[in-house]
């Protein structure tokens, strides 16, 4: 390192030297020169950085999939296979439903993460789609306060929100705005299941210091066991091209499908580290919460 270092001195002085003489003789001509000698310096601090955080490089983290399964709350069909995975999974369980409680302290119970699946207004669909609860865009801002709170009391050991539905919420700023102050206020985070394309979560999240998490990839769209082991295969490339993946997947009427087939995409996925939504939130935006759990 110390002969490198006397390379660089070397090659700077000769090049300055280099730009008196050609300034002597020719006044108008050392500019090209200059920027030669500009470069070897730049050059020469270069390599004193790289081998300086060459020493102090952390090692890397393996990739990872964070694997959230929604719609928990209702005895829903597939309830038991998802619990039964072998990988850690983050339970999204809806408020306000018969066992919206005992599926929050089963899944925290198991060691994994639980988010509020709130309800929110879709730009299409039914009503009755939403179930209790719903955040809609014609409320108050009060009354929104009131939804968002009163869902998160509802369901024990909840670290954040994810939506339910909610592509008409996710893109409205007013409403959106109160969720993550409710969010902030309470250490939380939302996670984006990206029902909306034009969604201001993520932006708006990280205007207010919150992570901008977002769902990458729905692995029950079609509802199939070999669909969900495509879509986990298409997971793992993401993971392993950027890092991390977040993925949603579904309890209820294709339940037991989709275990399924998340099962047997997880026998191929030997080369990535499943975790927690949390964990991800910690590692990747260095998240700390205040949170305190029941």
């Amino acid at each position: 390192m110390k002969n490198s270092r006397r390379a660089g001195s070397c090659l700077i002085g000769l090049v300055t030297f280099a730009v008196a003489v050609g300034t002597m003789l020719n006044p108008s001509a050392p500019r090209a020169v200059y920027a030669a000698a500009g470069s070897a310096e730049a050059a020469a601090h270069t390599g004193k950085a790289a081998a300086v955080a060459g020493q102090a490089e952390p090692s890397r983290l393996p990739p990872r999939v964070a694997i959230i399964v929604d719609d928990f709350g209702n005895k829903m069909r597939g309830t038991e296979e998802m619990f039964k995975l072998p990988v850690k999974i983050t339970a999204a369980v809806m408020p306000f439903m018969p066992t919206s409680e005992q599926d929050a302290r089963r899944a925290h119970e198991l060691g994994f993460d639980v988010l509020v699946h709130l309800p929110m207004e879709p730009r299409q669909g039914k009503p009755e789609w939403l179930g209790p609860g719903a955040v809609l865009t014609g409320m108050s801002d009060a009354e929104i306060r009131q939804r968002v709170e009163a869902a998160l009391d509802n369901v024990p050991y909840a670290i954040g929100i994810n939506n339910h539905m909610g592509s008409k919420v996710t893109g409205d700023e007013r409403v959106m705005g109160i969720v993550l102050a409710v969010c902030k206020e309470r250490g939380l985070f939302f996670v984006d299941s990206h029902t909306n394309y034009r969604s201001v979560a993520g932006r708006m999240a990280r205007e207010l210091g919150l992570p901008p998490v977002e769902n990458h990839i729905f692995l029950d769209d079609v509802h199939s066991v070999s669909h969900v082991v495509k879509q986990m295969k298409l997971v793992q490339e993401h993971a392993l091209n950027q890092r991390y993946c977040v993925t949603i997947g579904h309890v209820g009427i294709q339940g037991k499908e989709t275990a399924a087939g998340i099962r047997s995409g997880i026998a191929g996925m030997k080369d990535v580290e499943f975790i927690g939504i949390s964990d991800l939130v910690r590692e990747e935006w260095k998240w700390k919460s205040q949170l305190t759990l029941p």
